[in-house]
């Protein structure tokens, strides 16, 4: 089973529903973990809209990159663009990929559902390509 990091600025929102999305679409195919280039805290407009499709990410915990090691990953996923910023240990694994997700934080809640379902369709991807 391969193990997946989505990593964002903060793991606040992007991040933090990839993790969501991938834990319930890809249960016992993948593993999945997130974390930010620092750690903040799960925005509740995205534990809203999550919980909106029948996601709880509630439990879900906003962890910063630094306290993970590379090597226990096979793909890492950038979610903002920032993947320029990332320790190169991070984007040199089997599989990395920049999806340049639009932040929605401070934006209306049609941009957090917006991303929301862009997510959806790129771990859908993900999880074929992985399992």
């Amino acid at each position: 089973m391969k193990n997946v990091m989505f990593v964002c600025k903060r793991n606040s929102c992007r991040s933090q529903m990839a993790e969501g999305w991938a834990k319930t679409l890809g249960e016992g195919k993948i593993k999945v973990t997130s974390s930010g280039l620092e750690a903040s805290r799960v925005h509740p407009t995205a534990k809203e809209v999550m919980s909106e499709i029948g996601i709880d990410i509630s439990n879900q915990t906003s962890d910063a990159l630094s306290d993970f090691n590379a090597r226990d990953y096979d793909a890492v996923i950038s979610m903002c663009g920032c993947g320029t910023g990332l320790p190169p240990e991070w984007v040199t694994q089997e599989i990395f990929e920049d999806w340049e997700l639009e932040d929605p934080d401070g934006k209306p809640i049609e941009t957090f559902h917006r991303v929301r379902n862009e997510i959806k369709e790129r771990v859908t991807k993900l999880i074929d390509r992985l399992s």
